[in-house]
C-alpha cells in the first residue's frame, strides 16, 4: 500500500480527497468548510478523512495542501470539505455536523452549496447555514 500524502507538505496538486465506500447519489452537493490551523492540517485530515472512508460522514471530503494557492487568503488556515449529498437535505447535514463535533471540531461552521462556491460566492453571506461553536445544530440563512 503507498504512503498517504500529508496535506501539510503534499504540493502536487492544491487538494487531496477521499470518497465513502459506498457512496450515493449525489443530487445537489454542499459542504461543511472546517478551516483548522496549518500546524494541525495533518491531525484533522487524518480524523475526518478516516471517518469518511468507513462510511460516517458524508460522500466525500477535500483538503487544502501546501501547494502554494493564489485563492489562499490566510496562509495559517487550511480548508477541509466535508460534503453531503444533498445541502437541502437538513437531516443528512445535520448528521454529519454532529459526526465533524464528535470528532472535537468545536469551533464554529459554515456550509456552503457547491452552486455557491461555483458561482463564485465568497465570504459573509455565501453560507446557507452555520452552526455556532459547540453546537450541534445549525441557523438556516436561505
Amino acid at each position: 500500500m503507498a504512503a498517504v500524502p500529508r496535506p501539510s507538505t503534499y504540493e502536487g496538486d492544491f487538494w487531496l480527497a477521499v470518497e465513502a465506500p459506498e457512496r450515493g447519489p449525489v443530487r445537489a452537493p454542499g459542504k461543511w468548510m472546517v478551516f483548522v490551523y496549518t500546524a494541525d492540517v495533518d491531525h484533522w485530515w487524518a480524523l475526518i478523512s478516516q471517518a469518511v472512508e468507513t462510511g460516517v460522514l458524508g460522500p466525500s471530503a477535500k483538503v487544502a495542501t501546501a501547494k502554494p494557492n493564489p485563492n489562499v487568503t490566510n496562509p495559517r488556515a487550511r480548508l477541509i470539505c466535508v460534503y453531503t449529498a444533498d445541502w437541502r437535505d437538513r437531516g443528512d447535514v445535520r448528521r454529519v455536523l454532529r459526526v465533524l463535533r464528535g470528532l472535537g471540531v468545536s469551533w464554529r461552521l459554515s456550509y456552503k452549496t457547491d452552486d455557491a462556491t461555483t458561482g463564485g460566492q465568497y465570504g459573509p453571506g455565501s453560507s446557507v447555514y452555520v452552526s455556532q461553536p459547540d453546537s450541534d445544530d445549525f441557523d438556516d440563512r436561505t
